[in-house]
């Protein structure tokens, strides 16, 4: 199974979130023994622990970027954030209004990070590859992003996705999308403070019919109908 989390922080090791981090909670209590774990984060300060996070896994890669919309034309982005805000600068964002909203009585600092556009990160890991579950939280760009995605391009199962910050044409837009690609709305998503949405992506009838039936289907027709789920 493949997990991915785009903004991933330090994990769960952010005291100032009681050590919670609603990706690692999900993927830690998943049972799957072949998980394939990919996070993105782009504050540089944070990678250190975001290893330790992680270190009882063998397939995990870490990227130290800032994933950006499509039509974002520089190699690097300028990113805000507050000196109240450490050690860990979860508040990391391009708009700067954004963290002083948060901190308005702060100092806010800004450094700049290498960039890659959505469409060539997922081109580049996940072209032809099944992901289980994609979480999106980078405060701020989560909508313009998640609209750069081509979902039916990318094999994606379930989304978990900010809301607290879309305003209600983007809420909108986001929930027009998901169900145009054939996803449904499934509740609060996996952040642990219920701050985002997650949808599932529905399986068509005969998906699911023959899914049922495997168990008691013939050995030597099992790998067949198996193929047959894959493609439906």
């Amino acid at each position: 199974m493949i997990f991915v989390h785009i903004g991933a922080g330090v994990g769960d090791l952010d005291p100032s979130a009681n050590f919670r981090d609603g990706f690692s909670e999900y993927v830690k209590k998943n049972k799957s023994e072949e998980k394939k774990i990919f996070v993105v984060e782009a504050n540089p300060k944070n990678l250190e622990k975001l290893k330790v996070c992680w270190k009882d896994y063998k397939n995990v890669k870490i990227f130290n970027l800032a994933i950006t919309p499509n039509d974002y034309l520089k190699d690097d982005i300028t990113l805000y954030y507050s000196q109240d805000d450490k050690p860990h600068y979860q508040l990391l964002s391009y708009d700067k209004n954004h963290v002083k909203y948060y901190f308005p009585n702060s100092e806010i600092k800004e450094i700049k990070i290498k960039t890659i556009k959505i469409r060539n990160f997922l081109e580049n890991n996940f072209l032809n590859l099944k992901i289980y579950s994609l979480s999106i939280d980078v405060e701020g760009l989560d909508y313009r992003i998640f609209m750069d995605m081509d979902l039916k391009k990318f094999d994606i199962y379930q989304f978990s996705i900010e809301y607290f910050h879309l305003n209600k044409d983007q809420k909108k837009n986001i929930i027009n999308k998901f169900i145009k690609n054939g996803y449904s709305y499934n509740g609060f998503g996996i952040d642990h403070n219920n701050l985002d949405w997650l949808f599932v992506k529905k399986k068509s009838f005969w998906k699911n019919f023959i899914s049922k039936l495997l168990p008691y289907i013939h050995r030597k027709h099992y790998k067949r109908l198996n193929k047959l789920i894959s493609i439906i």
